[in-house]
């Protein structure tokens, strides 16, 4: 079903000029992963477009996307399309939609990890996403080869101005620290 709000909504939402793509395929064509996603980079701006929100919403695309912004600069409307997915993320969360939470959930711990010691604390983050899940022990082994190969630390290691990188993630969230 088509909602011809859509558009508008994802344009206000991201803040990028959706409607000026003109369909050249350049972020298709330069996307690492494409082979992967279940809609090419600029079938899911057409599907803006055409107001099809469920089927954005819903794609696998949007989570199989890196955030490389390879799609971003090869745009020649400098739409950022990596932004576009991220913003559809947000909304395909909101409305229950995602087809794959999973992403959502390990970049939120890996994020929250960040925020709190600078940098990621791999057990912490591996371990709430672990509850999270409620499997605790299907990696058991892979996670012990790496932690007896000094791959992962028990510690955390943080980082000296561990305020200033709240202050990152602060200006962040109220929308200061894009260029916009």
């Amino acid at each position: 079903m088509k909602d011809s709000a859509f558009l508008k909504e994802m344009e206000e939402a991201s803040k990028e000029q959706i409607s000026s793509c003109y369909q050249c395929y350049r972020c298709t064509i330069g996307c690492p992963v494409v082979s992967r996603m279940d809609l090419k980079p600029h079938m899911v701006i057409r599907y803006i477009i055409l107001g099809e929100r469920e089927k954005v919403l819903s794609s696998k695309t949007i989570w199989t996307c890196l955030q490389c912004i390879t799609c971003s600069v090869r745009c020649p409307n400098d739409i950022d399309i990596a932004h576009v997915f991220d913003t559809a993320r947000k909304l395909s969360i909101k409305e229950e939609m995602a087809s794959n939470r999973d992403t959502w959930l390990f970049d939120s711990l890996f994020l929250e990890s960040v925020k709190k010691h600078g940098r990621l604390n791999e057990i912490e983050a591996i371990l709430k996403y672990k509850l999270a899940k409620k499997d605790l022990f299907s990696d058991t082994k892979m996670g012990m080869d790496m932690f007896l190969k000094g791959r992962i630390g028990i510690m955390p290691h943080n980082i000296k101005d561990r305020k200033g990188m709240g202050r990152i993630f602060e200006n962040l969230k109220e929308g200061t620290g894009r260029d916009r």
